[in-house]
């Protein structure tokens, strides 16, 4: 089935989405406007342009299971702006570690600690789409018929042959012997690089669009050894999850392949 952006979300299914939300976790699902940038945007990890400093922040994000887990020790947040080309995508994340191991596109980046993004442009919870990015800038893109759960299969063959992406370290990466404070991610994902695989090109948004999507940071627990880090922990039978999961639409799960509970974009013309 080809993959294309559909008009405003129905009220019918924000509706159940919020219901589904609200009987798994306490909050309600997650809104966000993406304006239309107003300028060129250069993608180098540097927020800096005119139309991000006037892009909405999503809200802090929290724990994957919900409001009632711990707040997360180190703030992270996302943006958006779109124009007829491109997704942009912004986030900072506060981090005193700055750590990063896998240089291979498409290695199973959430290993190290990532900034992820997942996209479902008509809503239905099939036919989505997830990117991963770590401190290094190595990408991991790939496409989903459908969630885990139900049987899906994921594509990791797939790829965005144009994507574009940056990260701008604000500190030393694989250095303990300081205190580090954070790092920003810029991306900007063709609209035509939004297909399965063998189906037409995507194609941008109108105005009043709405689209599913989420934002997720994997941070794992570190220790020092010798003049580098290392894991504390890793999954074992006992404990499948020792690392940190922190999203902008909780999922009620550990689990951020559950596409009704991600948020709603909505793409706006600008500002308003």
């Amino acid at each position: 089935m080809p993959m294309n952006p559909c008009p405003a979300l129905p009220a019918l299914l924000l509706a159940a989405a919020a219901a589904t939300a609200n009987a798994q976790t306490p909050s309600a699902i997650r809104s966000l406007d993406a304006s239309r940038a107003e300028s060129p945007i250069r993608v180098d990890g540097l927020l800096t342009e005119g139309s991000w400093a006037a892009a909405q922040w999503t809200q802090d994000f929290g724990d994957i299971r919900g409001e009632a887990w711990p707040t997360p020790a180190w703030r992270t947040r996302a943006k958006l702006l779109w124009d007829d080309e491109y997704l942009y995508v912004g986030a900072a994340l506060e981090e005193p570690h700055l750590w990063g191991t896998l240089t291979e596109r498409d290695g199973i980046i959430y290993r190290d600690h990532d900034f992820e993004v997942f996209l479902d442009p008509d809503g239905d919870g099939l036919e989505y789409f997830e990117l991963e990015i770590n401190a290094l800038g190595t990408e991991f893109d790939l496409f989903l018929d459908k969630p885990y759960s139900a049987g899906g299969k994921a594509h990791i063959q797939w790829d965005m042959p144009g994507l574009i992406t940056a990260v701008r370290l604000d500190g030393t990466l694989n250095d303990p012997s300081d205190v580090d404070r954070g790092w920003s991610v810029e991306i900007a994902i063709p609209w035509t690089d939004l297909r399965p695989p063998g189906a037409p090109p995507g194609r941008a948004p109108h105005v009043g669009d709405g689209w599913r999507v989420n934002f997720s940071r994997v941070q794992w627990p570190l220790e020092v050894v010798g003049d580098g880090y290392e894991k504390a922990a890793v999954p074992t039978d006992e404990r499948q999850h020792p690392e940190d999961n922190w999203v902008w639409s909780p999922q009620g799960v550990i689990n951020m392949h559950v596409p009704e509970m991600w948020g709603v974009v909505r793409f706006v013309g600008g500002r308003e």
